[in-house]
């Protein structure tokens, strides 16, 4: 009984050091890609009314495409929502009142690996009044 008590002990601590060791390659094998010069240009593009976003993601694709670059996306992010709720009378009606609320919808683009002439088309590039983007690089 003893035995048997020791070897079911001793499985879950190999398992456990076997599953350690294949975690610490996973994360190697990330820096090593880190390393190797991956350089990735994320655009997070926030628009009110969720047309005028797509429209301007298209553009920004086909901009990015027209000069070879690898794309990743346009990943839908979740749409921020904002309420508001207001009294709608101020002395009698006090109970009444009116609610109001702004979508904020949101893409993700990843472009890896960009050229200069495709940052440089992406800065010139006139997206509609009421988008917004922020360009981080990764």
């Amino acid at each position: 009984m003893t035995t048997a008590q020791t070897k079911t002990k001793r499985v879950p601590t190999k398992v456990g050091i076997s599953t350690k060791k294949k975690v610490g390659t996973k994360a190697k094998a990330v820096k090593a890609e880190k390393a190797e010069g991956k350089v990735v240009l994320r655009i997070r593009v926030r628009a009110y009314e969720s047309k005028i976003l797509d429209a301007s993601v298209k553009q920004i694709i086909d901009t990015a495409t027209r000069y070879d670059a690898s794309i990743v996306g346009p990943v839908p992010l979740p749409t921020e929502i904002k309420k508001y709720t207001v009294n709608r009378s101020s002395f009698v009606y006090k109970n009444a009142r009116e609610q109001f609320e702004i979508r904020v919808h949101k893409r993700l683009i990843d472009i890896i690996n960009p050229n200069t002439k495709t940052v440089e088309a992406l800065t010139n590039l006139s997206l509609p009044s009421g988008v917004d983007i922020d360009v981080k690089m990764m």
